[in-house]
């Protein structure tokens, strides 16, 4: 009976939350396309209120738990990972240096800028640094007490930060099409209808050189601002998961990360990584500053990227394999975090598979094909089967048991006294192993060289020499230590394998958050589909295939410390 009220607050304050955001999209859909009567002002006051409504929520939440803190409180100890706390104050970071590269920018157009757009950035660093404080506090948090009200808070701010996720999106893809349209103008493509999406201030600014810098760098700096607020939705969407959750009490085991044993990994992950930095950089001089400049960068890209794609599916498929032959269950207990990470996985890589589907299809029914086009073929096939492979092994990878015994043997120093004398033992942890399994049939064995042993029965002790206890071990020494050596190795390799995934994935994740988007381009899919049908569609799948990567790169970092 105590669960029924609890899921219609549940459900309640879910619809609460969708009707928030839809009312947000509907605005920011409007000012997009210059609605009548909706100006940016607008959209902007309507993000302030709902930020200044997180903001007395995350107090009132705050005050509560400091007046509470002598209280032992149930923990999620899967949720909020110190690795995830951390990425996130990064990016936090540089959200703050972009609001204050927006408050420079409005003070250089005051003259034509509304108030909103100057209180917008000051309230956003506020609402950062508090949601961020709130994150690192709290973010394990399984709330108790006042679970309707605090149902409502959390959506609420699950929503808020998903509208902030919105509008930045909205913005840097304008500020990258607008880029786009310029680059065709300067090809000479006379059969698209061009005209530029304008939101610039019909002013003067007061200071050039600096207007120049905020207008520039503020759109450098979104692709960090945009993977904050969708990370900070995600955690706190966990914490409202698991709102009024009864915890199962066990202990969880800690997984640094530690560099020892990734270094193959680790080295070619730093490649690609270098690599990729300096293909987007090539292509971004090269791309829109003639013809044949421009299909050079784009064959450059889709040959690099080919490579890339081919090397981490090869990786992925030997992790795959390398699982099919251990025989580990699988952890099915509820995880809220895990759960999340699995959707999201998923639901994301269908914003890439819509794109490269697309790719393919104007690639079989376009009539004339230039010569880099061809190599988007494979491109888009291997962006398919990557993800496919991937999705599988991280999946498995964050549902597999970890192992309770740790890789290094440790020892244990046994003190034992023997006819009125101490003497200092260190049996290894495998004779503790193998000493279990000899207590199992009804022998303990010999800890030591000329020690005493005893039967279960509580049978007379007996001494034993060197030679019989070397006997009884040499057989289960090899075997174990045999064993021990196979897991080592497969367990090595996994963790390669995951470093070198990881650092393919960020390295995947910075060509198009920083407007390297052949899929804009090319030009043959909008010859195929139509410029403003293909645009649409580009717009809405690149911010999920942007955060797919970014979300991958978070999940391997994560199997490579469970490894």
């Amino acid at each position: 009976g105590g669960s029924y009220p609890q899921k219609n607050a549940e459900i309640l304050s879910s619809q609460y939350g969708i009707n928030l955001f839809l009312a947000g999209l509907l605005l920011t859909f409007a000012w997009a396309v210059h609605a009548v009567g909706i100006s940016k002002s607008h959209l902007l006051s309507y993000l302030i209120t709902l930020m200044l409504i997180q903001l007395l929520w995350m107090l009132w939440y705050l005050c509560r738990s400091c007046m509470q803190r002598r209280l032992i409180r149930d923990k999620d100890t899967h949720a909020g990972a110190r690795w995830l706390k951390c990425g996130i104050t990064l990016f936090a970071v540089i959200t703050l240096i972009l609001d204050s590269f927006k408050i420079g920018y409005y003070i250089d157009f005051s003259n034509c800028l509304s108030p909103a757009e100057g209180i917008f950035p000051v309230t956003h660093a506020v609402h950062t640094i508090l949601q961020v404080y709130f994150l690192w506090c709290h973010a394990k948090d399984v709330i108790q007490s006042f679970k309707t009200l605090e149902r409502f808070g959390v959506i609420h701010s699950v929503f808020t930060n998903l509208l902030l996720w919105t509008n930045g999106v909205l913005t840097e893809s304008k500020h990258q099409l607008n880029e786009h349209k310029e680059r065709l103008i300067t090809l000479g493509f006379g059969n698209i209808t061009i005209v530029l999406d304008d939101h610039a201030p019909q002013c003067n600014c007061t200071t050039t050189t600096l207007c120049s810098i905020f207008s520039q760098g503020i759109y450098y700096l979104y692709p960090f601002n945009i993977e904050y607020h969708i990370l900070a939705s995600t955690m706190l969407y966990v914490l409202w998961k698991n709102i009024g959750r009864k915890v199962e009490h066990h202990q969880q085991h800690k997984t640094p990360f530690k560099f020892h044993g990734i270094t193959v990994g680790m080295i070619f992950g730093l490649i690609v990584l270098t690599s990729t930095i300096a293909i987007v950089v090539v292509y971004l001089i090269q791309i829109g500053r003639s013809k044949i400049k421009s299909e050079l960068a784009l064959t450059m890209f889709y040959l690099h990227a080919i490579f890339v794609l081919a090397l981490m599916c090869t990786a992925g498929i030997v992790a795959l394999l390398i699982y099919r032959l251990e025989d580990r269950s699988l952890d099915n207990s509820k995880n809220p975090a895990r759960k999340l990470d699995a959707e999201l996985l998923v639901g994301t890589a269908a914003g890439s598979w819509l794109l490269s589907w697309g790719s393919i299809l104007a690639i079989i029914c376009a009539q004339a094909h230039p010569k880099y086009t061809w190599y988007n073929l494979p491109y888009s096939v291997l962006v398919i089967i990557e993800k496919y492979i991937q999705n599988l092994f991280i999946i498995e990878s964050i549902h597999r048991e970890q192992e309770k015994v740790n890789d290094d043997i440790k020892t244990l120093r046994i003190v034992t006294i023997s006819r009125g004398s101490t003497l200092s033992l260190t049996p290894s942890y495998k004779e503790i192993y193998n000493g279990r399994a000899a207590h199992e049939i009804g022998e303990v064995p010999c800890l030591f060289e000329g020690s005493i042993c005893g039967r279960e029965n509580g049978g007379a002790k007996e001494e034993r020499g060197q030679e019989n206890s070397s006997v009884v071990h040499s057989a289960s020494d090899f075997s174990f230590y045999s064993r021990n050596s196979v897991t080592n190795n497969k367990r090595r390799v996994l963790k390669n394998i995951a470093a070198f995934l990881f650092l393919c994935n960020l390295s995947l994740w910075i060509p198009p958050a920083f407007g390297c988007r052949p899929e804009y381009d090319n030009g043959l899919e909008e010859i195929v589909f139509g410029f403003e049908p293909w645009i649409i569609v580009v717009n809405l799948a690149m911010p999920f295939s942007i955060f797919y990567r970014m979300h991958s790169a978070a999940s391997l970092f994560e199997v490579n410390c469970k490894t």
